[in-house]
């Protein structure tokens, strides 16, 4: 089902809410802030490990790692796991705070460029976000990731067929990645096709290595078209029962409130007649 027009700007309010909310398990106060768009994995395999991480855990990882962090700001790996944690927390100004100053530290360190890239791109500087990625890519030497990354910002800037071309050179590069197909899924999700983001991310998720916001993504998607009861038993593979249920209690919410539901299904019905 390609949703029409109107369903399709409903479809990306939805990922404006949900994406790092809804399908995320996290607090109620999380719940009521609208995140920028993100239509997947920006940064480095750092992030992995933090991924399925609790709220209390990102909060107790962002205080001892603030204390080692302070003691030595210029320390690479310790600064890029902290600004990591930063993000996942929610706190993406602090996160772009880190990463700035380690960017003046390591100018030219590709991990860096892409990480501060990442920084950026969440706190909506996307021009800045695109230089520093496209400056961390060596064009004899192309990283897959950061493909992807450059791909990840141009969606959000509304570009996607150039997005979707730097997704199909990442796969190229490293075939059936997850992270790379979700981001192809949340692209076209952004794009209000709701079948062929399921499609991909579908997928991602049955790839290997594919992480917990992989799973997510496709809770949402199928949950936006209405399928609750499959999407909870997706959501409830990443996060425990009662915050799958939440989750989906919200999404509900969220579509009966607006009635953008049923007007994606009539539009859909005429259009079939």
């Amino acid at each position: 089902m390609r949703v029409p027009a109107r369903g399709r700007r409903f479809a990306v309010t939805a990922v404006v809410l949900l994406l790092a909310a809804a399908l995320a398990g996290c607090s109620q106060g999380a719940r009521n802030k609208v995140s920028n768009i993100t239509t997947g994995s920006l940064g480095t395999g750092a992030s992995q490990n933090v991924a399925a991480m609790s709220t209390a855990e990102l909060q107790a990882t962002s205080q001892s790692l603030g204390k080692v962090y302070a003691g030595d700001p210029k320390d690479k790996g310790v600064a890029l796991r902290y600004a990591n944690v930063l993000q996942m927390s929610g706190r993406a100004d602090q996160a772009l705070a880190v990463m700035r100053k380690l960017a003046i530290d390591h100018p030219k360190d590709r991990d860096v460029l892409a990480a501060y890239g990442k920084s950026l791109a969440a706190a909506g500087e996307l021009e800045l976000a695109l230089d520093a990625i496209r400056r961390a890519q060596t064009p004899e030497y192309p990283d897959w990731r950061l493909l992807s990354a450059e791909g990840a910002v141009l969606d959000q800037m509304g570009q996607p067929d150039a997005a979707r071309a730097l997704y199909r050179r990442a796969l190229d590069l490293q075939p059936d990645e997850p992270s790379v197909l979700s981001n192809l899924g949340m692209s076209h999700l952004l794009q209000g096709d709701l079948k062929a983001a399921e499609s991909f991310l579908a997928k991602a998720v049955a790839a290997p290595g594919a992480d917990s916001r992989v799973r997510q993504n496709l809770a949402l998607v199928v949950g936006l078209q209405g399928r609750f009861k499959e999407a909870e038993s997706i959501a409830r593979q990443e996060l425990s029962p009662e915050q799958a249920q939440a989750d989906m209690a919200y999404l509900r919410t969220m579509l009966a409130q607006s009635d953008s539901w049923s007007e994606i299904a009539s539009e859909d019905a005429a259009r079939r007649n």
